[in-house]
């Protein structure tokens, strides 16, 4: 049995004065400058202990309440995090199906390392894989952008390794998101906006609902709706114009014929005819509730969720040539519109995702001991659909395509089932002992399901085919697990708390994992404390079993799964568990009243990290290997004839990896008696993450390196080492405004066009401010406008290839002025909106 795992406590203050509603707005913005120190919150993340306030808590975590989270004008809780807590980075484009669901990450490490709370109970993962390479690739973790920010009383995030406590995932920390749990009352939003010159206009609503039930409950229910339309950051392709938007010829592009002379300025947009880069459509719906009914002794309690989005987004321009037909010597070109002459087509890959939760259970106090019983399942499910497209070989063979594909499906589930129980000991020191122990139960299903049969034919729609039955499957784990937690404090002043966990896994095994947590505090003025932890990951069902077919203009690659017999004939073994060991040194400072220092370091060292590898060729790359060609084919898959490059990606335990970082956060309230009162907060993160071991190649690909320096510069490079947040929240009279500025340092990757040279693109040091003013018309009714990125700050654009013709691109993609899509602050620009609250 190996030792794996992470683990730690927490708490800390580092967020401006709760506050309870938005109905209390009026009364939140007088609490939040008063002299009351930062950190009061009373936290439930980190530690099993009951009545621990942030400021007391012996790890770091941020608590985010529902004020603070209410001055961030994009409707997406992704943005909020980003915007508010400097380790936390949104993802601001995701290649193929990822663009719908896109994800995010604490501490630069993966998205599946940080572990989704909901009201202390584990939510379960999109079922929509991000498998295309970049920083957040094997993305499959909870998506937060189905929960929605007007239901939630308060998030609190732990930033330090809590796998001991809550089990795999937790390695980079937790987000416990605490949903409303107000008797009466009631609050509203509208919101419109849009970005600057890029398009992407946005419409949302949300209507939130409390009420008593009988005397002794509540039920909570908020309902919201989300409309966000494509932007577009890009446009210009190589296959048709130059970097000026000039028509291409014969003389300045070779493979230009006069055929296709004579279509290209047919095309939609000309010279502006790829879309692919920008933001998806979507329309989104959220409902979620929250309830409790205590009989005595005894509470019932019981929330949950269901969303329903419908998004679709661009895929790389087909131009006019890319699908025709030739009979009796005469060829003619697919035509989407009927018209003539054919002018290419934009396809769009299409979901209908349907996703829900619910979560039942009991608690109570029986003989000194509470206890917490519950169960929670939640289900995410994706129809997969590409339109407006083609399918190139059935349209040759048949003169015949339909330009609505259904690719298939992706289904997860997960049931869990919790015991939880905490008893007070007596033991003579200056606290009581703290004794928490419990049981977790959890059987995890992912399936894939088979598209129709066009879709399937031959090598299927243009920009995404569909699932074979090769590809479909189901497959499931269960897992038991069991913890013990001690939480004590021998003399005044200092506290320790220690745990073990140990989990068993159907499909690999057993693994105990543990952690301790100590705080000294020295004086009211200044505290030290420290963790140490092991944890584990063990791989998603969707990082082992996902199989497709991943395909542009030129280019066509296979995502063997990692646990198929296609992936052992090239010599590949199944995934294991990652393993984890943290660290962290911090202190808390508090030299004056209202102000609150603290600074937390920390290392996490992963073993046997899960990564998607680069791209090995079959062929049109630097090195081709055949043996790849018959893994593809032993799979099941069949490629396009005509794309120049084929090959496979897999995911694998690929690496050791190191991170440090340091955390940094400072906050101060200040009464300036009639000219109105202000709280300040200055937080930062210091983060590096260095590749320490990576795996070889199996045999049959030469002992070749399964990381290039592409995926390796996703690892090291891709995410800023540096993020630091100012924000000051201002109040006189009716006026509030809220400033925030943003410091992003700089990042970079490597691209290259044909998996042998690599070139650096490099996002450089940014500033993004945000500003926000509000009015309060009455009590009950507040307007505000604002603006996020208010300079319009955009991330530089893909390089040409240095010393080549101007159509030829780092990356080898197709557009011209592509963004660099590993911006941490987003591709599209400043963002202007619009918002009306309304209590009651």
């Amino acid at each position: 049995m190996k030792t794996v795992t992470s683990i730690s406590r927490g708490a800390l203050a580092v967020a401006l004065a709760s506050l309870s509603t938005v109905a209390a707005h009026a009364q939140a913005i007088e609490v939040a400058a008063q002299a009351s120190a930062p950190g009061d919150d009373i936290i439930v993340t980190g530690t099993r202990a009951t009545g621990i306030t942030a400021a007391e808590s012996a790890a770091p975590i941020k608590v985010l309440d529902a004020d603070l989270m209410s001055h961030v004008g994009q409707p997406n809780l992704n943005q909020v995090l980003t915007q508010l807590v400097p380790s936390f980075t949104a993802q601001a484009f995701g290649g193929d199906t990822a663009n719908l669901t896109l994800s995010a990450r604490l501490r630069g490490l993966s998205p599946n390392h940080t572990l989704v709370l909901i009201n202390g109970k584990r939510r379960h993962g999109t079922s929509n894989l991000a498998v295309l390479g970049g920083p957040y690739q094997g993305a499959a973790t909870a998506d937060l952008d189905l929960i929605t920010p007007s239901s939630i009383k308060r998030i609190e995030v732990l930033e330090d390794g809590a796998a001991a406590q809550y089990g795999s995932d937790a390695i980079a920390g937790v987000i416990n998101i605490i949903l409303k749990d107000d008797k009466e009352g009631g609050d509203a939003s509208m919101t419109a906006g849009e970005h600057y010159d890029t398009g992407g206009r946005t419409y949302a609503g949300s209507l939130h609902l409390a009420t008593k039930v009988g005397e002794d409950g509540f039920i909570n229910v908020t309902g919201f709706y989300r409309y966000h339309d494509f932007t577009q950051v890009g446009g210009l392709d190589r296959r048709v114009t130059d970097t000026n938007g000039n028509l291409l010829s014969s003389t300045t592009s070779p493979s230009i014929n006069a055929v296709q002379q004579s279509l290209y300025p047919g095309m939609d947009g000309f010279p502006y005819v790829n879309k692919i880069s920008g933001d998806a459509q979507s329309r989104l719906i959220n409902l979620q509730y929250n309830s409790a009914y205590d009989f005595g002794g005894i509470e019932a309690y019981s929330f949950g969720t269901y969303s329903r989005r419908v998004a679709s987004a661009y895929e790389n321009v087909r131009v006019p040539t890319r699908v025709s037909r030739t009979v009796g010597g005469v060829t003619t070109y697919f035509d989407p519109d009927g018209d003539t002459p054919a002018n290419g087509f934009s396809p769009r890959e299409k979901i209908r995702e349907e996703d829900m939760a619910f979560t039942g259970g009991v608690r109570g106090t029986t003989n000194g001991f509470h206890y917490d019983l519950s169960s929670t399942f939640g289900q995410d499910k994706n129809e997969i659909y590409t339109i407006d497209s083609a399918n190139a070989s059935l349209y040759a063979d048949t003169g015949f395509t339909p330009t609505t594909f259904y690719d298939g499906f992706f289904k997860s589930s997960e049931l869990t089932v919790n015991a939880d129980i905490t008893h007070e000991i007596e033991a003579g020191m200056a606290a009581p002992i703290n004794l928490a122990f419990g049981g977790e139960y959890r059987k995890n299903v992912y399936e894939i399901g088979a598209g129709d049969a066009a879709s399937t034919y031959k090598e299927g729609g243009q920009s995404y085919p569909g699932f074979r039955a090769s590809d479909a499957g189901v497959n499931g784990r269960t897992s038991q697990a069991a913890y013990v937690d001690v939480a004590l404090m021998p003399v005044d002043g200092l506290k320790v708390d220690v745990a073990g966990r140990y989990e068993h896994y159907s499909d690999f095994g057993s693994k105990f994992i543990y952690k301790g947590t100590t705080r000294y505090d020295f004086s009211d003025a200044f505290a030290l404390r420290g963790t140490f932890s092991t944890g584990f990951r063990a791989p998603t069902l969707a990082e082992s079993y996902y199989s497709a077919t991943n395909v542009s203009p030129t280019a066509a690659f296979v995502q063997l799964p990692a646990n198929s017999a296609a992936a052992k004939l090239l010599g590949f073994d199944n995934l294991k568990p990652e393993k984890s060991t943290n660290y962290s040194l911090g202190t808390v400072i508090r030299p004056a009243p209202r102000l609150t220092i603290t600074v937390d370091a920390y290392q996490v060292k992963i073993e046997d990290r899960i990564l998607g590898t680069g791209s090995i060729y079959g062929s049109g790359g630097a090195r081709n290997f055949p043996i790849v060609t018959t893994a593809i084919q032993a799979n099941g898959n069949v490629l396009d004839s005509t794309v120049s490059q084929t090959g496979i990606n897999i995911f694998t335990n690929g690496a050791d990896t190191r991170t440090r970082g340091v955390d940094v956060v400072a906050s101060y309230a200040s009464d300036f008696g009639d000219y109105g009162k202000a709280t300040w907060t200055l937080s930062g993160n210091y983060n590096r993450t260095k590749i320490t071991k990576l795996a070889t190649a199996p045999a049959a690909l030469g002992n070749i390196s399964l990381f290039d320096a592409g995926a390796r510069a996703n690892i090291e490079t891709a995410s800023p080492r540096v993020k630091v947040i100012g924000s000051t929240f201002y109040s006189i009279d009716k006026f509030s405004m809220t400033l925030r500025g943003t410091v992003y340092g700089k990042s970079s990757s490597q691209y290259s066009p044909d998996g042998g040279t690599f070139y650096t693109q490099e996002i450089g040091t940014a500033f993004i401010g945000d500003v926000e003013l509000n009015f309060k018309a009455t009590d009950d009714l507040e307007l505000s406008i604002g603006a996020n990125n208010i300079f319009n700050k955009r991330p530089p654009t893909i390089d040409l290839v240095p010393g080549t013709t101007n159509n030829t691109l780092v990356g080898g993609g197709n557009q011209l002025d592509a963004p660099l899509t590993f911006s941490p602050y987003g591709i599209n620009g400043g963002y202007y909106y619009a918002r009306i609250n309304v209590s009651f």
